[in-house]
């Protein structure tokens, strides 16, 4: 499919997403959001990929927001649409079932934080901006920033960054769990890179579960939650792969995960 506003490549089971909008710092728009959606999709069913990365194009921006422009026009039915539809790229990146991994190369505003929040890991550039400025703007977080941010950072240094809408560095942002890793921009790729590359020789059905367990598990007690656990280690016992990684450790190889 040719896209308008992202590139994709896929490379051994790990597939890497460009949003490439550098006149506007990758700022989201009507089309990047379908095609960011449609994308996604597209990887849910496709067994070839294993591992998703997604970045922004150059150096300066992963994604600064959204459109302004297009902002500024909307209607209040059309601006909760945009939202529900940015919400929707937002739910399929983390329900994806296999690990996404953020590349934050440069600024991630508004929705760029949004999304960035929405997949499995995050490694930032030591030049990083990362916030909500939305209220600056006489706005609030429409993709899920009010939800997602309060839970990976906690109530308090949320509401911090949202109300005050100063973004903050990738420093602060690793030391408060916003990310998982910060490193110099010159290597942010390869680092990624390898870390992809390993996790798509790890098996994919237990790297569903093990997604789907602690997804699901946030919104459950501790008890019902082990109980999902516990179902999810049933199901992936009758597995191909489970199978397969027990042989492997006690016959001293590496396995070979099939996915199935």
């Amino acid at each position: 499919m040719d896209y308008r506003r992202i590139s994709v490549d896929v490379d051994e089971g790990v597939a890497t997403i460009v949003i490439k909008r550098p006149e506007v710092m990758n700022a989201l728009d009507d089309v990047t959001l379908d095609e960011l959606q449609q994308v996604t999709q597209d990887f849910l069913i496709d067994k070839l990929v294993r591992v998703v990365v997604l970045t922004g194009y150059g150096e300066k921006a992963f994604i600064a927001g959204a459109d302004i422009k297009q902002l500024s026009t909307l209607t209040p039915i059309e601006a909760e649409t945009l939202a529900r539809r940015g919400q929707a790229v937002c739910d399929h990146l983390e329900q994806m079932g296999k690990p996404v991994i953020a590349a934050i190369n440069g600024y991630a505003l508004g929705g760029g934080c949004e999304i960035a929040m929405a997949c499995t890991l995050r490694i930032a550039s030591n030049l990083a901006r990362i916030g909500q400025p939305e209220v600056t703007l006489g706005l609030i977080p429409g993709y899920g920033g009010t939800q997602r941010l309060t839970r990976l950072v906690g109530h308090g240094r949320a509401l911090e960054m949202m109300l005050t809408g100063k973004p903050i560095s990738a420093e602060e942002a690793w030391r408060i769990g916003l990310v998982n890793r910060v490193v110099p921009s010159g290597e942010l790729m390869s680092v990624v890179g390898e870390l992809a590359t390993y996790l798509s020789s790890q098996s994919p059905l237990a790297m569903k579960y093990i997604l789907s367990a602690a997804r699901d598990g946030l919104g459950m007690t501790l008890r019902d939650g082990c109980s999902l656990e516990a179902s999810l280690l049933g199901l992936v016992a009758s597995t191909d792969d489970w199978r397969e990684g027990t042989t492997a450790f006690l016959e001293k190889r590496r396995p070979r995960f099939t996915g199935s």
